[in-house]
């Protein structure tokens, strides 16, 4: 995330990054502010007293590269960056930070259009935590404060503070819908078990007793909270026929484990959801390592039984990933009908060993240790 960073400060006037509250924004930003004085977090009154007391002119004069953190908080501010943005012969840099809220999404789309380089954080990936600690990464999720517990009690506390705390305060607030407490928790707890399955507005709808545009609302606001991926289906101009509802998954696997209370890994071998979990633990990680945007990711699938769990559309061409939890994957008819039908230009098989071997013409099982020997192949 740091290279990328830096390349979005090299080649755009304000690079915004932004993800879920606690996921590292902040410590991930500090050290790129030139001076202590180029630094604003508007969550502390001090900051915010300096830009309002200046109606933003204090940013006028800063060079250098200027880091603004949760600017969420103050959505006038991104009038002024678009007018600091379009300065002639401006050498400033902005990077600015924020959870996600119709303040900052709004702001950016309208006042920063075409100034700004978007990206998105979700935790550590395990190239950050490193590739010897993904069982840990997988089971506890990449948000600092659950990943670093050295004790799994707490960190499996400090994520279902994080929800409880997300459905009280957050989405609420967000929503701008009235859902009871009840309600809220009936709604993560199907998503929860839905994790890595086709979604249906109308179901969730008819489980909780509200209306199908409150839950669709809710959806598109946890998507928009980083909180939770929608895996559109793929199309292809084949005589099949194609599902049409998305996958859900939530981004972050400790999350999905605190909602369904599995302490441990041990636990999490003997639970119905195993192989969904290792679904979209794998997906989250091949999209943060091969820095994949949203429109590039889609699942696909057909009525008669073939499906891929991640099709990722790149340059190089169009790559599928199957997730399998098992110990040693074997091919299956489903895999040589996608590469056919789709024209992939592989297709990887990720399970959690440690040895790579191949599977067929264009398809290859791959030790998640490896996923990193494969990048070259896709990025």
């Amino acid at each position: 995330m740091v290279g990328r960073i830096r390349n979005g400060l090299a080649n755009s006037p304000v690079t915004a990054l932004l993800g879920p509250r606690q996921c590292g924004k902040t410590w991930l930003v500090k050290t790129f502010a030139s001076s202590p004085e180029n630094y604003f977090d508007l969550h502390t009154l001090i900051a915010r007293a300096q830009l309002e007391d200046s109606n933003f002119r204090i940013l006028d004069g800063l060079e250098d590269v200027v880091v603004i953190d949760e600017a969420q908080e103050k959505p006038e501010l991104f009038p002024k960056l678009r007018v600091l943005a379009d300065r002639p012969k401006n050498q400033t840099r902005f990077l600015i930070t924020g959870s996600a809220s119709p303040g900052i999404v709004k702001g950016v789309s309208e006042s920063l259009a075409g100034r700004v380089r978007l990206l998105a954080l979700g935790g550590f990936n395990v190239e950050e935590a490193g590739w010897e600690n993904w069982q840990k990464l997988w089971i506890q999720g990449g948000f600092p404060r659950a990943y670093l517990h050295e004790i799994a009690e707490e960190s499996m506390n400090w994520r279902l503070d994080y929800i409880e705390q997300f459905l009280r305060r957050d989405l609420p607030l967000l929503a701008e819908t009235h859902l009871t407490d009840e309600q809220r928790r009936r709604l993560t707890q199907i998503i929860a078990h839905k994790h890595g399955q086709y979604w249906n507005h109308s179901e969730a709808a008819a489980i909780i007793g509200v209306s199908y545009k409150t839950i669709q609302r809710h959806i598109e606001i946890l998507k928009g909270a980083y909180i939770l991926r929608e895996l559109p289906l793929y199309y292809t101009n084949i005589q099949k026929r194609v599902r049409k509802a998305p996958k859900i998954y939530l981004r972050d696997s400790g999350l999905l484990h605190a909602l369904l209370l599995i302490p441990n890994e041990a636990k999490l071998s003997a639970h119905p959801s195993l192989g969904a979990s290792w679904e979209g633990f794998c997906i989250e990680q091949i999209i943060s390592l091969t820095n994949s945007r949203d429109e590039e990711c889609f699942t696909w699938s057909v009525q008669s039984g073939p499906e891929v769990d991640l099709v990722l559309t790149k340059q190089k061409g169009l790559f599928g990933f199957e997730c399998k939890a098992s110990d040693a994957p074997q091919r299956t008819v489903s895999m040589i009908s996608a590469v056919n039908d789709l024209g992939l230009s592989k297709l990887f098989v990720i399970y959690p060993g440690e040895r790579d071997y191949a599977l067929g013409e264009k398809i290859e099982a791959v030790g998640f240790k490896n996923l990193h020997r494969i990048l070259s192949q896709i990025i």
